[in-house]
C-alpha cells in the first residue's frame, strides 16, 4: 500500500491538484501511517492533510467511537472470518477435486462471507485505531452485499481501491470518453490489472475477467433494455440485487481457488443440479451454521444499505450498545476458532 499512497501522490502533484507538501515529516505520515498501511483504505493526500497538518489529540467521544469500531472489527475478523466461515471454506477449497454440489454451494457461500469479514473487518479495526488516535478514516465498505448492479458493488466493496484504479487508471485510459468499445476495453484493462495486483495466478486474472465482464455487460444491457436503478421498481431491484450477489460469490470462487483445475473443479459441481438437494440434506451443523449466518450477514447489509456502522452506534441507546459491544467481546474471548492472517496481509 506504499506505492498506492505514494503514486496517489505523485500524480496529484503532476496534475496540480494541491501544492506538495514541503514537509518530509508530513508526506512520510501521511504514506506510513500505521493503522492502514498493511491493508487498507488507501487514503489521499487531500483527505490527510488537513489533519496531519493541524494538532490531534484523543477525545473521549473519538476513543469511545474508536473502540466500539475496534470491538466490530476483531468481531467480525474472530467470530466470523475465522470461526464460522474460514473452516467450512478451507475443507471444499482445500479438496476441491472430490466436491460435491452441495458441498461446492456451501464452500462458496462460506469464503464469501470470510472474505468480506475478514477484510472489512481489518478496515473496521483501521478506522477504529485512527479514531482513537484523533484522525479520520474514509469508509471502505458501504454494505456491498446489498449492492443492485455491479457498478453498485464496486462503490460499495474495497471503496478506496476502486475509487483509485477508477482515478488514475480508467480514467487515465480514456475512461468513456472515446467511443463504447474502448470504455469496454477500459474497463477490461482496469479490472485484469486490478486482478493480477492480488497475486501473481491466473486465477486472480479470472477473477478480474469476470468483473471486467459483468461490467461490460451491465453497462451494455443498462443503456439498451435495463431502466436507470432509481426508476426501477422494488422487484426488480430485488431480482437484480441478488443475480449481483450471485455473480460476484461465482466470481470468488476464482479467487480462492488454488488453480484453473481447482476452479474448474468447483464450477462443475456448482452446476450438478441434481446432486445439490441430497448435499444440501447431508451437510453438517457447522456447515448450516455458516449458511445461517450468511444469510443474516446479508439481510443485516440490505437493511443498513444506505448507512454506515458510525450511524448505528450513535443511533443507539446508550445501554443497548453497552450490551451489543459486550456480548460482542465475550463471543471474541470465547471463539474457539484457529487465528488466520488477515488475507489481504499477502497482497
Amino acid at each position: 500500500f506504499y506505492p498506492f499512497h505514494s503514486l496517489s501522490y505523485c500524480f496529484d502533484v503532476y496534475r496540480r491538484r494541491f501544492a506538495p507538501t514541503t514537509s518530509w515529516r508530513d508526506y512520510a505520515l501521511y504514506v506510513g501511517f500505521f493503522p492502514q498501511l498493511v491493508a487498507g483504505p488507501i487514503v489521499r493526500f487531500t483527505q490527510m492533510r488537513g489533519q496531519i497538518e493541524a494538532p490531534r489529540r484523543t477525545t473521549a467521544d473519538g476513543l469511545g467511537l474508536g473502540l466500539a469500531f475496534l470491538t466490530l472489527g476483531l468481531f467480525e475478523k474472530i467470530v466470523l472470518a475465522d470461526t464460522v466461515f474460514a473452516p467450512i471454506a478451507d475443507a471444499v477449497f482445500n479438496d476441491a477435486a472430490h466436491a460435491t454440489a452441495g458441498g461446492a454451494w456451501i464452500g462458496m457461500i462460506a469464503f464469501s462471507g470470510q472474505i468480506f469479514c475478514d477484510f472489512a473487518g481489518y478496515s473496521t479495526c483501521a478506522l477504529g485505531a485512527a479514531l482513537a488516535l484523533g484522525f479520520r478514516l474514509p469508509i471502505n465498505f458501504r454494505n456491498p452485499y446489498a449492492a443492485i448492479g455491479f457498478s453498485d458493488f464496486w462503490r460499495r466493496w474495497h471503496i478506496s481501491l476502486s475509487s483509485w484504479l477508477r482515478d488514475y487508471l480508467y480514467v487515465s485510459l480514456g475512461g468513456n470518453r472515446h467511443g463504447e468499445w474502448k470504455t469496454y476495453r477500459n474497463l477490461m484493462l482496469t479490472m485484469l490489472i486490478g486482478g493480477l495486483w492480488h497475486g501473481a495466478a491466473w486465477t486472480f486474472v479470472a477473477w478480474g475477467a469476470l468483473h471486467g465482464a459483468y461490467l461490460a455487460i451491465e453497462r451494455y444491457a443498462r443503456e439498451r433494455w435495463l431502466p436507470a436503478e432509481r426508476r426501477a421498481g422494488r422487484a426488480l431491484a430485488i431480482v437484480y440485487g441478488a443475480i449481483t450477489l450471485l455473480a460476484v460469490m461465482y466470481a470468488w470462487v476464482w479467487f480462492r481457488a488454488r488453480g484453473f483445475g481447482d476452479g474448474w473443479a468447483i464450477t462443475r459441481a456448482l452446476v450438478d443440479v441434481g446432486g445439490l438437494g441430497a448435499g444440501l440434506a447431508a451437510s453438517t451443523f457447522e456447515q448450516r451454521l455458516a449458511l445461517v449466518v450468511f444469510g443474516l450477514l446479508v439481510l443485516v447489509q440490505a437493511l443498513l444499505r444506505n448507512t454506515d456502522p458510525e450511524r448505528v452506534f450513535r443511533g443507539l441507546p446508550p445501554i443497548v450498545l453497552g450490551l451489543l459491544l459486550a456480548a460482542m467481546l465475550c463471543l471474541i474471548v470465547l471463539s474457539p476458532g484457529n487465528t488466520h492472517a488477515f488475507i489481504y496481509f499477502q497482497f
